[in-house]
C-alpha cells in the first residue's frame, strides 16, 4: 500500500501541465540497504510498487538507528518523487542587508550564542559588535596543538575561548533535548548554509566534527562582518559601563570602550572572571545547580560490541554510541557529550587546574570511545566552606575540584590524574594505566580517594548500575580521567521570562551557557537568537 500519498497538478496560467507524484515514506532497513543507493532505491520501489527506474527524486528527511533489537535496523523517513520531474528544492533563504551605519548593539562572545545573536540582528536591521577575549580559529589551532603537546596553556586562546567557542575544537553535536522556545531547524540551516554537511539537517544526532567545525564558523564570521557587523577578537572584558543601572557600553582590557545601551552577555560557562566581575559589579547573580565527575575512556570496539549485539560493527555502521542516566541516593548520575570514534582533550582555561573534555572528528574513526560522566550537584550539597562566597559558592567548589586535580597529577602541567575503571569503582590504586587518547598523557592517581565523596560515592555507584544495562561496560580496560566539571554552570545570571532583560540592569541581555540557561551549541544559539528578538523588542519600544 502507498501510505500518505499526494498527487500535485502543476498549473501555469490555469493550464494543466503535468502531475507531480510525491510520496513520504518511512522505512525500516538494514544498515547496508540505507548505505548503499542502489538498495536504498530498490526498498523505495517495492514499497511504491513500481520500477527504481521511475524514481526521479529522492530526499532523506530523517534518519536514526536503533540497536535494541539483536539486529540494528535504520529508520528513515524519505521524501520521494518518480514519474516526473521534481520541482526545484526549497532552499533556505537568509536575505541580510548592510547594518554598517545601524544601531549598535554590543554581544560579549563569539560563541554560538554571540554568532546566532549577530546573524539574527542583522536580518532585523541592528549593527552587532561582537567583543571576543580569544583568538580567530585559524590562529587558535597553534594555542591548541602547543596544549595538546604540554606546553602550556593560554588563558584566553584554548578549547573554552576564541571563535566559535567551546564547541568549535571539541565535537560540534549539535542534538539537543531542550524545549526552548527557538526554531532548531533554523540552527541547522545556518550551520549547511555555512559549509555544514547535508546529514546534520535529518540525523538523529547531528554531528559537524571537530574537523569541519572550524571553517563552518570561519564562513558565519565572514557573513557578519560582511554585512556590517563588526568582531573585535583579543578583547577581554573588564568592566561593564553603566549609569542609573543602565548599559552604556563596555570596557576591555586594552583601554578601548565600546559604546551602547544595549548589550547581550554571551561569554560561555568557563569565563569564571566574568562571574567575578559582575559579582564586583554588584550585579545580581543566582546559585543554581550543576554536575561534576570524571571522563571514562573505553576501546570503541568494546561499545560496538555491547551496542549493536556482536563481536564487530560492522561496515555500515557508525560507531556506537551510549546514554545512561540512573539516580544515586536521590541525585541524577549520568552520561554527558558522548564521543564515539573520539579524543579526550585537555579543556581547562587556566595553568592551575586540569578539565577534559571529549571530542570527535566527523569520521569518528578514533579506536576509543569517551564520555563525562557526572553527578548532580544542587546548590544544598556545596560544602560550608564554600557558602561564604554566595551566589559564587557553587563557582568556587567548581574551581576547587579543578585544581584539586591539578595538584594529584605531579605537576607536569595538562598532564591528567587517571585511573582504571575496576579500580576507581572498587577503591584500588592503579598500578599501571591503559592506553588513552588523551595527548599531554596521564598519571595514575586515586581519584576514588581525592575526589570529594558527593561526587565519588555517586559515581562509583552509578557506574555499577551503568553496567547492568551495558554488560562489560565496567571493565578495567577502561580508564576514567579527571576531572569533567564543566557540563554546565555553577551560577545563572537572572533574566526576566518575558523580555529577557537583566530583572536590575536595563539593556543587559544574559544569554548561551555562561547565562545559566542553556546548554550546547544548539540550544546556545537558539537562545543567542531569542536575546537578539528580545533587544530589537526593547530598542524599537
Amino acid at each position: 500500500m502507498i501510505d500518505k500519498l499526494r498527487i500535485f497538478v502543476l498549473q501555469i496560467d490555469s493550464k494543466v501541465i503535468f502531475p507531480i507524484m510525491h510520496n513520504e515514506l518511512q522505512l525500516i532497513l538494514t544498515p547496508e540497504q540505507a548505505f548503499k543507493a542502489d538498495l536504498l532505491h530498490k526498498q523505495i520501489a517495492d514499497k511504491l510498487q513500481i520500477s527504481p527506474q521511475r524514481i526521479t527524486r529522492i530526499r532523506t528527511l530523517r534518519k536514526s538507528i536503533d540497536s535494541r533489537a539483536f539486529l540494528p535496523k535504520v529508520n528513515i523517513t524519505i521524501e520521494v518523487y518518480w514519474d516526473e520531474e521534481p520541482p526545484a528544492p526549497v532552499k533556505p533563504v537568509f536575505d541580510y542587508k548592510f547594518v554598517g551605519d545601524n544601531t549598535p548593539v554590543l554581544i560579549i562572545g563569539a560563541g554560538p550564542a554571540g554568532l546566532f545573536a549577530a546573524l539574527k540582528l542583522i536580518g532585523s536591521g541592528y549593527k552587532p559588535v561582537i567583543i571576543e577575549r580569544g583568538k580567530k580559529a585559524s590562529e587558535r589551532k597553534v594555542d591548541i596543538a602547543q596544549l595538546n603537546r604540554n606546553n602550556g596553556i593560554d588563558p584566553d586562546s584554548n578549547y573554552c575561548f576564541g571563535e566559535g567557542g567551546a564547541g568549535t575544537f571539541s565535537d560540534g553535536k549539535l542534538y539537543t533535548r531542550s524545549k526552548k522556545k527557538g526554531n532548531t531547524q533554523n540552527i541547522l540551516d545556518v550551520f549547511h548554509f555555512h559549509g555544514a554537511n547535508e546529514n546534520i539537517l535529518y540525523e538523529a544526532h547531528p554531528h559537524i566534527g571537530s574537523d569541519k567545525l572550524p571553517l563552518v564558523i570561519e564562513n558565519i564570521s565572514k557573513t557578519i562582518t560582511s554585512y556590517g557587523g563588526e568582531i573585535h577578537f583579543e578583547q577581554k572584558l573588564t568592566e561593564i559601563l553603566l549609569k542609573d543601572n543602565s548599559i552604556i557600553g563596555c570596557k576591555t582590557a586594552d583601554g578601548s570602550i565600546f559604546e551602547a545601551n544595549s548589550l547581550i552577555l554571551a561569554t560561555g560557562h568557563s569565563a569564571h572572571d566574568i562571574y567575578e566581575l559582575l559579582n564586583e559589579q554588584g550585579i545580581l547573580l543566582e546559585p543554581k545547580g550543576f554536575a561534576m565527575g570524571v571522563r571514562v575512556e573505553h576501546k570503541q570496539s568494546l561499545i560496538d560490541t555491547i551496542q549493536y549485539h556482536s563481536p564487530t560493527r560492522g561496515e555500515y555502521l557508525p560507531a556506537a554510541s551510549y546514554n545512561l542516566v540512573d539516580q544515586v541516593n536521590d541525585r541524577g548520575v549520568y552520561s554527558f557529550c558522548m564521543c564515539p570514534g573520539g579524543h579526550i582533550v585537555p579543556a581547562g582555561s587556566n595553568g592551575n587546574e586540569i578539565v577534559v573534555n571529549g571530542m570527535s572528528a566527523s569520521q569518528r574513526n578514533s579506536p576509543y570511545a569517551n564520555s563525562g560522566m557526572v553527578v548532580e550537584i544542587r546548590p544544598e550539597d556545596i560544602p560550608r566552606d564554600y557558602l561564604e562566597y554566595g551566589a559564587l559558592a557553587g563557582l568556587k567548589f567548581q574551581q576547587s575540584v579543578e585544581k584539586m586535580a591539578f595538584t594529584n597529577n605531579g605537576g607536569q602541567g595538562q598532564v591528567a590524574p587517571a585511573q582504571r575503571l575496576g579500580d576507581f569503582v572498587h577503591g584500588k590504586l592503579s598500578a599501571d594505566l591503559p592506553e588513552c587518547s588523551y595527548l599531554p598523557g596521564l598519571i595514575s592517581s586515586p581519584l576514588h580517594f581525592w575526589l570529594p565523596e558527593i561526587i565519588s560515592s555517586r559515581l562509583r555507584d552509578g557506574i555499577k548500575k551503568f553496567d547492568r544495562k551495558m554488560k562489560g561496560f565496567l571493565t578495567n580496560d577502561a580508564v576514567v580521567v579527571g576531572v569533567e566539571t564543566r557540563s554546565s554552570a555553577a551560577v545563572r545570571i537572572p533574566r526576566d521570562s518575558e523580555t529577557g532583560q537583566h530583572p536590575v540592569i536595563k539593556g543587559l541581555f544574559p544569554a548561551g551557557e555562561g547565562s545559566g540557561y542553556s546548554g550546547g551549541i544548539t540550544s546556545s544559539a537558539v537562545d543567542g537568537e531569542n536575546a537578539a528578538v528580545n533587544v530589537v523588542k526593547w530598542l524599537m519600544d
